[in-house]
């Protein structure tokens, strides 16, 4: 698959907080003592099974994740909250399959020739609860690889996910591709409610970062044992 348009946008959180909402088995990774957590709206397309061609407008479509992260066994990676996406086919697939909470949305994507993106996604998943975002973003500045030990290399060098079971069994996806290329961000917020299930507030000005489309493997999760 390829990922596009992509921005992390990031809040610092109480960690006691959030390690509550992170299921036994799992540790809730901070930086520097800081828990993070991150809205991430970007656009998929190429969504295929290995060595199987795209699927035309079954392969593309717009994502929005809600995620922190974990570490077990000394393994850094991703917990995520919510994945909210404008493909039925690849909500339900994903649930089944991933033990991942994709939720349908209504969503846009509307990229502009001075680079910036706008962006808006409403939850529509029956028996979920309601949550909106609307903002525009673009990079301001040029695309440079994250050095490790920094916060940007921490948010975003994540190279497998985490998630679990109804019976709470802990499972590893590991997720392939090149570094990322990241660019500092602005935005323009109009809407965002992605948090409020979680009973977070997002408090102050995010850390923005714009990255480069990047060609992504995904393998399918195994029970951590």
């Amino acid at each position: 698959m390829t990922w596009s348009e992509l921005l992390f946008a990031h809040w610092p959180v109480d960690a006691q907080q959030l390690a509550s909402l992170i299921p036994h088995g799992l540790t809730l990774d901070t930086y520097q003592g800081k828990a993070w957590i991150g809205v991430v709206p970007f656009y998929m397309s190429d969504v295929a099974p290995r060595c199987s061609p795209a699927w035309g407008r079954l392969s593309r479509f717009p994502e929005l994740n809600v995620r922190t992260y974990v570490t077990l066994d000394d393994k850094p990676g991703v917990w995520f909250f919510s994945l909210d996406a404008a493909s039925r086919l690849a909500v339900r697939a994903a649930r089944a399959t991933f033990h991942l909470p994709y939720m349908d949305a209504t969503m846009s994507l509307s990229p502009r020739d001075d680079g910036q993106v706008h962006y808006r996604s409403r939850r529509t998943h029956l028996g979920e609860p309601s949550a909106d975002f609307d903002a525009s973003y673009q990079a301001i500045g040029e695309p440079l690889r994250a050095k490790p030990g920094t916060l940007e290399h921490w948010l975003t060098a994540r190279y497998c996910l985490y998630c679990s079971d109804r019976r709470g069994g802990i499972y590893r996806g590991e997720i392939d591709h090149e570094p990322w290329l990241l660019s500092p961000a602005a935005w323009t917020r109009r809407i965002n409610t992605m948090c409020q299930p979680l009973g977070l507030d997002l408090i102050g000005d995010p850390h923005l970062l714009c990255a480069q489309p990047i060609s992504v493997r995904a393998w399918m999760a195994t029970r951590c044992d």
